[in-house]
């Protein structure tokens, strides 16, 4: 392996070769946001003489683990981002930043963009945001309420114009691209003035911009939601004065004195203030047509909510199925049940994660393709490789395609690979690329959503296949 450096706009930074691409780590593109800056707007990063290191990962922004995740972190000098570019040098590329997916767990690095970039002749990067408790935190007069993961992105965004072109990428064409929470978080930019311009294309992977959710559809015992997403700044400030409260603050200088690690202690304070909090909820706005003019690629996964039930439900009885019907749709119980009886899966998880797969993702997902195709050039797809996982085609499973973790090859993640780079050059995934065989891919507008399964690319008829007629109004 042989060390690359090149000179940004805070110093120069040491990376490595590794075959067909050039890897930096750990690079700041923010201060750390300590002290006075812990729940601030992100800072210019400090300058640094000499060649900085950038052979390693930075610090995950602080969070708990999961039973999905087993990263735990404190230091919040973690607002760094990681560049993977192809070692060929050629005309400015097109430049690929990746959002995370969770808002509570997660970190840049763990996502490998080298096929990515080597493959797609792309510039690749993936950052660290402030998660949890620390990018959506709120209190009455707190400037940036519920938004400093938001401010963060963007923030990196700002980096990427101003240093793409050390890296070979092109500042003029960044196509912003995310999973979950991070495809949420894309769907927030595109609707905040602030980031305009930042970004030429986006891609939202299982975003829920548009989802609500029924009573008993995520946790046991939790109630219906108006949006998954988002939530008014007012309650988000009023769950900070609670929190506060619990910590023994009477004021924002107490809770910036305290350690991350007491912060981390607090009973779910990062799932808490996971949603953003907003004066103008973007499903309005989304509605309304006021979001950036950009090209759209998006979509969610066939088999979206089968993961999400076993980890946060487990098993589901025979017996519990019409209790959780009836919790979430009240006296359409029976309609629903009589739509999807058990008789016509194999247990009752499967039926359970059918309903909530099609009411949950797939009815928002459809309406979110029909705003934004109604005023930009969208294209819209289903990830259903059935062997994705050992559950199908479920949440967050199509991401392995992009971002292989194994050095794996196959046919579908080189489909894919090659109608998201298409579409970062371009704003159109078609085109046959480095020899990969891609079959047509038409706009939604056209009434099209692209299955991506193995042998087996083209048109799904979406609605039919998710009974969206039936959901119409439930």
């Amino acid at each position: 392996m042989q060390d690359d450096t090149v000179r940004i706009d805070t110093g120069r930074v040491r990376g490595v070769v590794k075959g067909d691409h050039v890897l930096f780590q750990g690079i700041p593109y923010a201060a750390p946001p300590k002290g006075e800056l812990r729940w601030s707007a992100p800072q210019r990063p400090a300058s640094w003489a000499g060649v900085r290191d950038a052979t390693r990962p930075g610090n995950p922004c602080p969070q708990v683990g999961s039973s999905y995740s087993d990263t735990k972190a404190t230091d919040e000098d973690c607002l760094v981002l990681n560049v993977v570019t192809p070692k060929t040098k050629s005309a400015p590329k097109p430049v690929m930043v990746w959002l995370h997916g969770d808002g509570a767990v997660g970190a840049g690095h763990f996502f490998d963009g080298s096929r990515l970039a080597a493959q797609g002749d792309v510039v690749v990067v993936t950052l660290n945001y402030r998660l949890g408790v620390f990018g959506g935190f709120g209190l009455p007069g707190l400037a940036g309420s519920g938004t400093f993961g938001l401010q963060d992105q963007r923030a990196a965004l700002e980096w990427v114009r101003r240093n793409a072109e050390a890296f070979g990428g092109d500042p003029g064409n960044v196509t912003l691209f995310g999973v979950s929470y991070g495809a949420t978080s894309v769907a927030a930019h595109l609707v905040s003035p602030p980031s305009h311009g930042l970004f030429h294309r986006a891609v939202m992977h299982s975003g829920f911009a548009l989802v609500d959710l029924p009573a008993e559809s995520w946790y046991p015992g939790l109630g219906a939601l108006p949006w998954l997403g988002w939530r008014e700044r007012t309650e988000v400030e009023g769950s900070g004065r609670a929190v506060a409260a619990e910590l023994g603050c009477a004021d924002l200088a107490c809770l910036r004195a305290l350690p991350a690690e007491r912060l981390l202690d607090h009973p779910q304070v990062m799932n808490i203030f996971q949603p953003f909090g907003y004066d103008e909820l973007p499903p309005d706005l989304l509605a309304a047509g006021r979001f950036a003019r950009v090209p759209v690629l998006a979509g969610a996964t066939k088999d979206e909510h089968r993961n999400i039930v076993d980890i946060f439900r487990g098993e589901v009885t025979a017996d519990g199925y019409p209790r959780l019907l009836a919790a979430a749709f009240g006296d359409r119980a029976a309609e629903v049940a009589a739509e999807y009886p058990l008789a016509d899966f194999a247990t009752p998880n499967l039926a359970w994660a059918q309903v909530l797969t099609d009411r949950v993702w797939a009815r928002a997902t459809f309406r979110q393709h029909q705003l934004l195709s109604a005023h930009t050039t969208t294209y819209a797809f289903e990830f259903a490789d059935p062997g994705a996982t050992e559950q199908g085609a479920t949440h967050s499973s199509d991401i392995d395609y992009l971002f292989p973790s194994d050095g794996r090859r196959s046919p579908l993640s080189d489909q894919l690979i090659g109608y998201w780079t298409n579409f970062a050059r371009s704003g159109d995934p078609n085109g046959d690329p480095n020899g990969t065989v891609l079959p047509r891919w038409p706009t939604f507008h056209e009434g099209h959503v692209q299955s991506l399964a193995p042998d087996a690319i083209g048109n799904v008829d979406y609605a039919t296949t998710h009974r969206l007629a039936f959901w119409s109004g439930k």
